[in-house]
């Protein structure tokens, strides 16, 4: 397996406001924890996903973690590092911070207002990743899905990973007959058809109560996305630590496991590892 959402967590090295009201994401979440939380996971590498740390230290996080990628002992295969579109500057930043490991860059949206993703610097920056092989991973709510389906359009040149399969509202969307579910499912249908986009089956047991941490709350999701997205446009992630608010990483692995039960084991083997190979260039 190649989780494809790998965080750590420095807090002597960078700053997590996010993290201040969340207790359990406080203190160090490093490398060290990460492979004592996946071990018997069958997860053989990571990239590893930004962690919104403040702005001034975007550059220095993308540094340091592709600098751990360089040693094959971390299991690092590439960086998806953070950066901001919406300002003046992005290509000198894009500049300052290229490595052969960086695979990616993410914006945090669904903490944003929905208008940073449509304005026409935001769109344009987007749209010339393509040009130099770097992926856009989108992290939207549910409720923002449409404007995600802009973006992508506006970039057809630049290959998009959905992240958390579009932050479903699990609680509450009442899946299969809910209102909620039905505009989720029609939202990812809209996006699905856009061939340059990718989904991640990641992060969902956080966006679940606890008695929907199973197999048969959470397959109305992983069934939609193999049906409009299918085993080629599907990556696989863990979210660690993040996931540790649901499931956990290692019962998240099994929830995986089972929700992928039914496909063909080449199928299997796309969504877990071949998939993110290609998506990412790994």
């Amino acid at each position: 397996m190649i989780d494809t959402h790998q965080h750590l967590l420095y807090p002597d090295r960078f700053t997590y406001a996010w993290t201040e009201d969340i207790a359990a994401l406080h203190g160090a979440f490093p490398l060290e924890a990460y492979r004592e939380a996946a071990a018997g996971t069958g997860i053989e590498g990571t990239v590893f996903m930004e962690v919104d740390v403040e702005a001034a230290q975007n550059a220095s996080e993308a540094r340091y973690f592709c600098l751990l990628a360089e040693d094959p002992a971390n299991r690092i295969l590439g960086v998806i590092a953070s950066a901001r579109p919406e300002n003046e500057g992005f290509d000198t930043h894009l500049d300052a911070i290229a490595h052969p490991r960086l695979r990616g860059i993410r914006r945090i949206l669904h903490t944003q207002p929905d208008e940073l993703s449509q304005s026409t610097r935001f769109r344009e920056n987007v749209a010339r990743l393509g040009a130099r092989g770097l992926t856009f991973d989108i992290c939207a709510l549910q409720r923002q899905l449409p404007h995600a389906r802009e973006l992508v359009q506006a970039a057809p040149e630049t290959t998009f990973v959905l992240d958390h399969c579009g932050v479903p509202d699990i609680a509450g969307n009442d899946a299969p007959t809910g209102d909620g579910w039905k505009q989720w499912k029609r939202d990812i249908t809209a996006l699905a058809e856009l061939p340059n986009i990718n989904v991640k089956l990641s992060g969902i047991t956080v966006y679940a109560t606890e008695e929907q941490r199973n197999t048969e709350a959470l397959r109305p999701y992983a069934d939609v996305l193999l049906d409009t997205f299918g085993p080629d446009r599907m990556v696989w992630g863990g979210d660690w630590p993040v996931c540790n608010l649901g499931s956990g990483l290692p019962r998240w692995c099994e929830l995986t496991r089972e929700l992928l039960a039914p496909l063909a084991d080449g199928e299997r083997a796309k969504i877990l590892a071949a998939t993110a190979r290609r998506v990412y260039r790994l």
